[in-house]
């Protein structure tokens, strides 16, 4: 098993998984909030090495493996025949494999048809994690996301067309103090109602050191949203989903309060609790420090 550095990232629910490095870095890497990848230039790793990566792999894990994640930043943007071949090697080197999953960008998600996608689905790709972040045109624009609010409709589509079950992921906060939040925040529960996810996390936003969007935090020119507006965003967005069933979570480390459950199930169970942070009466956690 090799790794480009020690800077390996995955998503939670992933830490039972082997990493298996298929790409180096994102294929888009510009996001203004993003420093996961911003030392990395991008590629795709040669699929012979991948083969062998997984030859490494069972001699490490042996062949009970269940569970595996591609990495790094975009995986789907391989091109189809190359990721049916590490899908055929992966399930013919272990026998007991459930589940391979990845990140999915837009834009490489787009550009894959949806016949390619099923095709993906049918060799055994379960999940796929969308970083949708919002809904709004102005707020994809501004973080420089480089797809508008339908283009990423039309990618969570295609996938949960194709079968795959799409994660999505939106976060809470972009637009600071002075931005139209609730334009955000409504326009991003409009989205995922209409790509209807089967799971959907509500990130916080948290400035990162060398990034735009941290260095804009930095210079003033961004005020990051209390703790109680966090909390106020995320209210309206729980109201305003109507996915039915959907799996909610809001328990990442940059979140004030950990909320996960089953919507429309525990939407008002989620609601309490938020009033009672809203009124002192929980604890919240501290922000997370990426730096600045």
């Amino acid at each position: 098993m090799r790794y480009d550095s020690d800077l390996l990232y995955r998503p939670p629910g992933e830490w039972k998984s082997y990493l298996l490095q298929c790409t180096i870095g994102c294929s888009h890497n510009k996001c203004t909030f993003c420093a996961m990848y911003k030392s990395k230039k991008f590629r795709i790793r040669p699929t012979e090495e991948i083969l062998e990566d997984i030859d490494m792999a069972l001699d490490h894990f042996g062949p009970g493996l269940e569970r595996v994640f591609l990495m790094d930043g975009d995986a789907t943007i391989i091109p189809t025949d190359e990721l049916l071949k590490i899908l055929e090697k992966l399930y013919q080197t272990f026998p007991n494999l459930q589940k391979v999953t990845t990140y999915a960008g837009p834009r490489s998600t787009l550009a894959k048809s949806v016949d390619e996608l099923k095709a993906l689905r049918q060799a055994g790709l379960n999940r796929a994690y969308l970083g949708v972040e919002s809904g709004s045109d102005a707020v994809l624009s501004a973080i420089h996301k480089g797809v508008n609010a339908q283009q990423m409709l039309e990618a969570g589509q295609r996938l949960v067309e194709a079968g795959i079950d799409l994660w999505a992921i939106v976060i809470m906060g972009l637009t600071g103090q002075d931005g139209d939040w609730e334009e955000h925040i409504l326009s991003t529960a409009s989205m995922i109602n209409a790509m209807k996810p089967r799971h959907l996390s509500a990130m916080t936003f948290a400035p990162a050191k060398d990034t735009p969007l941290g260095d804009d935090v930095l210079a003033g020119r961004f005020k990051v949203c209390t703790p109680d507006h966090i909390l106020e965003e995320c209210q309206v967005l729980l109201e305003h989903l109507d996915v039915d069933p959907l799996h909610f979570t809001s328990n990442h480390a940059s979140n004030y309060l950990p909320l996960k459950g089953g919507l429309p199930e525990d939407r008002q169970k989620f609601l309490d609790l938020l009033d009672q942070a809203l009124a002192g009466k929980i604890r919240l956690r501290k922000t997370l420090n990426r730096g600045i």
